[in-house]
């Protein structure tokens, strides 16, 4: 089986970070994304709200540098959560996304990010800016099995250019 999410959007609000028993970072927010499509001659915009999870170092990291209204792009897999509501007693359930890879895609200065290009992979325990992008503040940078690679200089047009009718794209 094969479970593989990717989402563009914008956090709904900051990051709330809980350390778990044995130490580990569990970070929550959500994702706000859109599509715009055309119906009947009308455009119309539809927006979906996602929560996301991150664990561990992604977490720390998401916490440091992300708030309400950070543009990111996550990649991570689907879960499905169950409770029993503490008020009425009832079974809940929700879809969230567990973040397995995230890129902060802000410009400097914009939703509180800290550069043009940030990507951070915990699977691979790596940490690259690009452009113009500062390096991670000291405390980043202590953590034992991290290191920061050499800054890796970009094009001024961060982003290429695709020509693309979105009326053709079938989602």
């Amino acid at each position: 089986m094969y479970n593989k999410v990717i989402l563009v959007g914008n956090l709904t609000r900051d990051i709330e970070l809980r350390y778990s028993q044995n130490g580990s970072a569990i970070a929550k927010t959500a994702i706000a994304t859109s599509r715009k499509f055309t119906l009947n001659g009308e455009k119309k915009e539809e927006t979906c709200f996602v929560d996301i999870t991150f664990f561990g170092r992604s977490g720390e990291v998401a916490n440091q540098y992300l708030r309400k209204g950070s543009k990111i792009l996550v990649e991570g897999r689907l879960s499905f959560e169950q409770w029993v509501d503490q008020t009425n007693g009832q079974k809940r359930s929700k879809h969230s996304v567990i973040v397995e890879t995230m890129q902060m895609l802000d410009s400097r200065g914009e939703g509180g990010s800290q550069g043009g290009y940030n990507d951070y992979n915990d699977a691979g325990n790596s940490y690259s800016g690009g452009y113009d992008a500062p390096a991670p503040k000291p405390s980043y940078n202590q953590a034992p099995s991290y290191s920061k690679p050499a800054p890796v200089r970009m094009p001024e047009n961060n982003l290429p250019e695709i020509d693309i009718n979105e009326d053709e794209i079938p989602f």
